[in-house]
């Protein structure tokens, strides 16, 4: 489940999933905006948070159902053009949710499908981390997720590192993981 101290990861979970409730549940009528009672009958189809469907699903009292952000559609417009799609406004975290949802859904092809999405969205966000336009304008980065942000930082953080290096900085730096040492004897 979630790393306690990382936020992408708690933010990851929130993301909300269609179940259908497998047994009534009684008192969490409020997970149901279209119930008139406090109950949840059985066979209702419901949107929870991911943390949640996983913990009822592990209880077998719910079945996961594929979310829309890896529905046919999505997966065909991937296909056609992958750096076009605007992945962030129908899951934020769409990689990591991916992974974590593929195998309670018993969908074989959500890895393979998330595979041939990153291998070839990497190649763009890459290529155009690399650019000087692309670093002026923020158009590119509103279609990126979250952890292809993430990548897309490192890659300018790292160009502009070896601009930096290229042009006269210095030489032999020591790596940050490092931290400071002493000199030996």
């Amino acid at each position: 489940m979630a790393n306690y101290f990382d936020i992408d990861d708690i933010l990851s979970e929130e993301e909300l999933i269609p179940v259908v409730f497998q047994k009534a549940a009684t008192g969490v009528g409020l997970l149901d905006p279209s119930s008139e009672t406090n109950n949840i009958e059985q066979g209702a189809k419901v949107e929870l948070p991911f943390w949640l469907a996983h913990e009822l699903h592990t209880r077998q009292a719910v079945v996961m159902s594929i979310p829309p952000c890896f529905n046919q559609m999505t997966r065909k417009e991937i296909q056609a053009d992958p750096a076009s799609v605007d992945l962030r406004n129908r899951c934020q975290y769409f990689y990591e949710l991916g992974c974590k949802i593929a195998p309670m859904v018993g969908d074989r092809t959500i890895g393979s499908f998330l595979l041939y999405a990153l291998k070839n969205r990497y190649k763009e966000v890459i290529s155009k981390a690399h650019t000087a336009t692309f670093v002026a304008s923020t158009k590119p980065l509103t279609l990126l997720t979250k952890e292809e942000t993430h990548l897309c930082e490192a890659a300018q953080s790292s160009m502009a590192a070896f601009k930096k290096w290229r042009m006269g900085g210095s030489r032999f730096e020591t790596p940050s993981v490092l931290g400071k040492r002493k000199p030996s004897e």
